[in-house]
């Protein structure tokens, strides 16, 4: 089990440095290329959910995304013991969403930087990425065991 509390940290530790370091050395508004035509950092605060919703609902923000940590804590100790993918899938999400948490209950708002320049797609950050990368392990571990599923009861005799 600590294994996956430890990805859930380096989750953590990754965004909050990140946004750590846009906050300190880039102003609001400021704009780096990475791969020109492609990501830049761009420096936003943002004190809603992607494409401006919810603005200003701190509270409850903070009081969802509490109740969903509780949950996969919970999910995870009860549930998934032997589920690996599903389990790193999981802390994947809790970290990302601690992060995006500390921010919204410390600050207010939380520091985006990563805009993708080849879409118009909201600026986002690593917590984000985190959160959508376990989101779709998941969409991914769920469509196995359907196929899994699928496959054990057309093997059994009528």
């Amino acid at each position: 089990m600590l294994r996956y509390y430890v990805v859930a940290v380096i989750a953590f530790t990754v965004d909050q440095l990140i946004k750590w370091s846009v906050a300190t050395y880039m102003d609001i508004g400021q704009k780096i290329p990475l791969i020109p035509g492609f990501i830049q950092l761009t420096s936003i605060r943002n004190r809603g959910a992607a494409f401006g919703i919810l603005q200003n609902q701190r509270l409850f923000f903070i009081l969802v995304t509490a109740i969903v940590l509780i949950g996969i804590i919970m999910y995870l100790r009860k549930i998934c013991r032997g589920q690996k993918f599903l389990s790193y899938a999981l802390v994947l999400i809790f970290g990302g969403a601690l992060g995006n948490f500390v921010d919204r209950a410390l600050h207010g708002e939380v520091v985006d930087m990563l805009e993708l320049t080849f879409i118009n797609y909201p600026v986002f950050n690593m917590a984000d990425v985190f959160i959508t990368a376990g989101v779709i392990m998941i969409m991914i571990d769920t469509l196995r065991a359907s196929r899994a599923d699928k496959a054990s009861s057309q093997s059994l005799p009528e």
